[in-house]
């Protein structure tokens, strides 16, 4: 009976291994074959030089003083003015509620839809405290050892100013486009972009314009930062996650440190213990949506038992998903996240507070919505804490997460051939933001919606985002810049308008 049961228990196993090894041959890869571009020939010092002289304007942006730093953003339209003559020779520029500004390249077929590329003029401030851990002045717009140094110089004048680079040179050259290319260039992104972004998609909208492709800052050329990928992967995102964040109150009889209540009845400790609960009982996770799509494309070109693995997550889904769950970046892919910011409670050692507060910052995965955050709090808080004791409610500012722009499009097709030309090394997939651009007010008028950046990125250079040491090397520049030449050229062909 044994040697029957032992027979049925290998013939298992080798049938279970044969469909492995079958499964994993059989998806082959994805990627576009393309002819790589001869690269475009660039004047680098001349281009890093501009944007480093951007760089130097502290273009820093409120959510509160719509005039912060006014008088920065004012000389860095005087400075685009200056270094891009034809830019504003031929394109129609209009400042749009005060700082930012809409630049129009009329096409020649009006019945084409338009495209639309973004970027933001505004950056974030320097953490304080921080100045001195800087190898370079934050604002000193230097180009030395082959990179321009300082804050905005990768997040986001770098984009900004490839992109008008690159219509700079393509109006030298004669090109016209067939088709409108819009240049929206918000002064608020980093606070949210609702006078900015949010206001040129309005005003577009009032004219009946519908962009039939967008273009926004996002993800990047990732060199050495996907395990067991050799080849750098040019991630496009395709959507962004929501924004949501929870107030929660506890509340208790005040009194005296001396005459404690009972075990777990202070305002503090059921606010600890509600906290816990939502650290511990988080939303559901699932290689599922844009991150199974990701994965899905990336599976042909990994290594080794990754390859296996991800081309095979019926059998090793759980495994591979426990490993996604244990690192931050990945796990922000898989499941709307919960993150604890702020805890307050009492004023003084000897009272009991009769009041403690926190907040909980949720970022909402495509599929996801406010109303399920909300209940989930509900129902997590309420395993561990009377609710009558408890207030929760949701802070102003949240939004859903975005529309999922589609990849069996053709926008999606141009857009990844366009990077396979400029970065032949490169294999491209589609990818999930997990933090927030301005892109998101297109919607209304666009439901092709990308976020990428074409710079390359090491595992290194990811800490110097909205962190110390900002930098942009001059050679990635400068691919940027080929970049959207190309770009342009390809999209905004008439043929394209859909």
């Amino acid at each position: 009976m044994w040697k029957k049961t032992l027979g049925a228990l290998l013939i298992f196993v080798l049938a279970l291994v044969a469909a492995v090894a079958v499964n994993t041959w059989r998806k082959g890869s994805r990627q576009l074959e393309v002819a790589p571009l001869a690269p475009l020939a660039v004047d680098e010092a001349a281009a890093a030089g501009r944007l480093a002289q951007a760089v130097r304007l502290q273009t820093i942006s409120s959510a509160t003083d719509a005039d912060l730093s006014r008088d920065q953003f004012l000389a860095l339209h005087a400075l685009l003015e200056k270094e891009f003559p034809r830019v504003h020779a031929t394109l129609k520029r209009e400042v749009v509620n005060g700082l930012s500004l809409l630049y129009t390249w009329q096409g020649r077929d009006p019945k084409a839809k338009a495209i639309l590329l973004a970027a933001h003029q505004d950056v974030v401030p320097i953490a304080p405290g921080t100045e001195v851990d800087w190898q370079q002045p934050p604002f000193a717009g230097r180009v030395l050892d082959g990179y321009i140094w300082g804050r905005g110089s990768w997040d986001d004048k770098g984009n900004l100013l490839s992109q008008l680079e690159a219509v700079e040179m393509l109006i030298a050259s004669g090109y016209k486009p067939p088709r409108t290319v819009y240049l929206a260039y918000g002064a608020d992104e980093e606070v949210g972009g609702h006078r900015g972004a949010a206001k040129i998609a309005e005003l577009l909208k009032s004219r009946g314009v519908q962009l039939d492709f967008v273009l926004d800052e996002g993800l990047l050329v990732l060199d050495g930062v996907m395990p067991g990928l050799k080849k750098p992967a040019a991630l496009i995102g395709v959507a962004e996650k929501g924004y949501m964040s929870v107030a929660l109150s506890t509340s208790a009889t005040p009194g005296h440190s001396s005459m404690p209540p009972g075990k777990g009845t202070s305002a503090i400790a059921m606010m600890a213990a509600a906290l816990n609960a939502l650290e511990n009982d988080q939303m559901p996770a699932a290689i599922r949506g844009v991150a199974g799509e990701m994965f899905d494309v990336l599976a042909p070109e990994m290594e080794g038992f990754s390859r296996v693995a991800l081309s095979n997550l019926w059998l090793f889904g759980p495994l591979v998903q426990k490993q996604l769950e244990g690192a931050g970046s990945t796990n922000a892919m898989l499941r709307t996240t919960t993150a604890l910011t702020i805890a307050r409670a009492g004023n003084k050692d000897n009272v009991l507070p009769g009041r403690a507060d926190a907040t909980v910052n949720f970022r909402i995965l495509p599929g996801d919505t406010r109303e399920g955050v909300m209940a989930h709090v509900r129902s997590a808080v309420g395993k561990v804490v009377d609710m009558a004791h408890v207030k929760v409610e949701a802070l102003p500012g949240a939004k859903e997460a975005s529309k999922v722009a589609p990849t069996d499009s053709a926008q999606y097709r141009q857009l990844q051939r366009t990077v396979r030309e400029v970065f032949p090394d490169a294999l491209v997939a589609p990818g999930l933001m997990v933090a927030a651009t301005d892109s998101i007010h297109y919607e209304t008028i666009s439901d092709h919606i990308f976020k990428f950046s074409p710079i390359r990125a090491k595992s290194e250079d990811l800490p110097r985002f909205h962190g110390t040491n900002e930098r942009l090397a001059v050679k990635d520049y400068a691919d940027a810049i080929r970049f959207y030449h190309r770009l342009i050229g390809q999209m905004a062909q008439a043929q394209g308008a859909r």
